[in-house]
């Protein structure tokens, strides 16, 4: 078992980002078991070459999505991020309670306590409005933040404020409905969020326990959401165990940080702890915090991910910003441009890939430093394998057998779309790039694909399709302005035309290139949100007509040619030639302004192309 990693500086997002703010704000049980081994993250990145296999025959329960969650992320009144960025991404966990909006909460005074419920509520509708489940932090709406001075529940054995305090909280809760999972205290086991002992907190926790489930006897008590481990050898959780199983105040839902760890042998760990004490656990352990920053990448999400299926923890993103950011940024997998515009970094999408993986979990056996998720959906014709690294590099193998238990094996062929999705830095990225799209040939009900895995913080998926399926997809940036060809308004309606906008990673900007038969590299091209086509307007030839959506009747208004450009030495730049008039998609007066309308226009020669970009379009998805 490797050495747990060292916190490392965050990588800043825009604005102050803090470590002495605020730590962290901040499938299948039998596979499980089966394939389950210890990996920490590695500090250092390590070059080893490594294999994984995916047993497609082996197969489970639809996916869950355990680990899309987070803590905070959202602005103080919870009205952004926008929905896409949520839902894109099947998010379905928010774990707040107002931390860091001013210099207090209950225990400095009523006002400031306010504050921070009005937060508090307001992120709660927008979770519930998303679909998701919310985790209410009374320890913040105390004030106990880890940047503010106040007293603590129960200090000199005076419980008289804390009593108050409780009675506050839960008339607000029922006086808005609220249904929520009551995490009774944040990280107990520290000094930043709870500094008095042990015995106190014990107290605490009792006296807490017993007014929530007087009040809501039907909502879910969480705990004891600790900074360490569960083991043996922690005597802090061994004597909450103990605790609680003599007084019979157990949690409904078992909790604790991996910031850093894996929850892979700490699921087991607390099995056997909570076996010693006399325990049983009928719910998924809450993992409500996980990754360091510096795992908070690609490469570091995706393998998060996969430990977190492999285990059946349910997970929640760590927050390391402070201050207003705390509120914003959906835990560091967005961050803003010079205007304010969100956009989306890599490990964003990566938990897109993450939720568009349907059907039924198959087995994946990890390998050195380098675990995932993989599916099998027999109804879409798709097998999908999502990979990410705790630290290491080299040649990455991924086996595939049990081929013929899935639908995308034609022929003996089955097609594999290998994309990488970069780190870049910590900075914004477009999408995926497709490192390979192949046709590769199944023998033994097996065949396998290398990732060239040289920078841990990247992640890479793999998509197998029945070769008869040539659909690329991809997304389409313009060279002149980086923004992406983007469906209006996320609009679902015929002749909505379409812009230039900032690439958000969203639906409505991932566009399906179908070729069109008989044609060379010729192509309908169908936007994944609104599944409707690329058109020019009423089939138009004239120069300046809108290009829009409209549903799809194979016409060749809708039919657009691909013309390599190499202008720019960029192997994925192409115009798109409308055929019916051989004209180009092109951005208006070579704007380079978010909304910009896209129209088609005669076609620039290629020796003007180094200079006049509005008609060159980078597609990502082209290898």
């Amino acid at each position: 078992m490797n050495s747990p990693e060292t916190p490392q500086t965050p990588r800043p997002l825009p604005g102050t980002r803090s470590r002495t703010g605020r730590r962290a704000a901040s499938c299948l049980a039998a596979l499980a078991a089966a394939v389950a081994t210890t990996m920490l993250p590695a500090t250092p990145s390590q070059a080893a070459d490594t294999s994984v296999t995916v047993d497609f025959a082996t197969a489970g329960g639809a996916p869950t999505y355990h680990a899309s969650g987070m803590i905070y992320g959202m602005t103080p009144n919870g009205s952004l991020p926008q929905d896409h960025f949520f839902k894109d991404i099947k998010w379905h966990f928010m774990r707040a309670g107002g931390a860091q909006l001013n210099s207090g909460g209950y225990a400095t005074s009523l006002a400031d306590y306010q504050t921070r419920w009005n937060s508090t509520l307001a992120q709660y509708k927008r979770t519930v409005a998303l679909g998701g489940t919310f985790e209410l932090l009374p320890h913040d709406l105390w004030g106990a933040d880890g940047t503010t001075s106040q007293g603590w529940p129960g200090d000199n054995g005076d419980w008289t404020q804390f009593d108050n305090f409780v009675t506050q909280l839960i008339s607000d809760v029922k006086a808005n409905n609220m249904t929520v999972q009551w995490d009774l205290w944040n990280e107990p086991d520290g000094s930043g969020f709870w500094h008095p002992s042990q015995a106190q907190y014990l107290q605490m926790w009792s006296r807490f326990y017993a007014r929530v489930r007087a009040a809501f006897p039907g909502q879910l008590i969480v705990g004891p959401s600790i900074a360490g481990q569960p083991n043996s050898s922690n005597t802090w959780w061994t004597t909450y165990l103990n605790y609680v199983k003599a007084n019979n105040v157990a949690p409904d839902i078992y909790s604790w940080h991996d910031e850093p760890g894996d929850p892979v042998p700490d699921v087991s760990r607390a099995n056997a702890t909570l076996s010693a004490a006399g325990l049983t656990n009928t719910r998924p352990y809450e993992i409500n915090e996980y990754a360091t920053a510096s795992m908070q990448s690609p490469g570091g999400g995706a393998w998060f991910i996969g430990r977190l299926e492999r285990a059946g923890a349910d997970g929640l993103r760590g927050n390391w910003a402070s201050g207003t950011n705390l509120h914003d940024y959906e835990a560091a997998l967005l961050t803003k441009n010079g205007t304010g515009q969100y956009l989306p970094l890599g490990e964003w999408f990566m938990y897109r890939y993450y939720g568009s993986q349907t059907g039924n979990i198959v087995n994946l056996v990890p390998g050195t430093g380098t675990d995932g998720l993989a599916t099998k959906d027999n109804t879409a014709k798709n097998a999908k394998v999502l990979l990410g690294s705790s630290g290491n590099t080299g040649t990455v193998t991924v086996n595939l057998t049990g081929l013929n238990t899935t639908s995308v094996v034609e022929s003996g062929k089955v097609r594999a779309v290998v994309q990488r999705v970069p780190y870049n830095n910590g900075a914004a990225v477009a999408g995926p790039t497709t490192v390979s799209d192949t046709t590769l040939t199944v023998s033994n009900n097996a065949a396998s694909v290398s990732l060239p895995w040289t920078n841990a913080k990247d992640g890479y998926t793999v998509t197998l399709l029945p070769p008869s399926d040539t659909t690329v997809s991809t997304v389409a940036v313009s060279e002149n302005s980086g923004q992406c060809l983007d469906d209006t308004n996320l609009s679902t309606a015929n002749g909505t035309q379409y812009q230039q906008y900032h690439c958000e990673g969203g639906y409505q900007q991932m566009l399906d290139l179908k070729p069109v038969s008989g044609k060379t590299n010729t192509y309908t091209v169908v936007n994944e949100l609104s599944g409707k086509c690329l058109d020019v307007s009423q089939a138009s030839t004239a120069d300046d007509a809108p290009v829009i959506q409209y549903t799809c009747n194979g016409g060749t208004n809708q039919q657009f040619a691909l013309n390599p450009v190499t202008a720019l030495g960029n192997s994925q730049d192409y115009q798109l030639v409308a055929v019916h008039s051989g004209k180009c998609v092109d951005v208006s007066n070579v704007s380079t302004a978010p909304g910009a309308l896209i129209h088609q226009w005669t076609c620039d020669p290629a020796s003007a192309l180094a200079t006049k970009k509005n008609q060159i379009w980078r597609l990502t998805g082209k290898g």
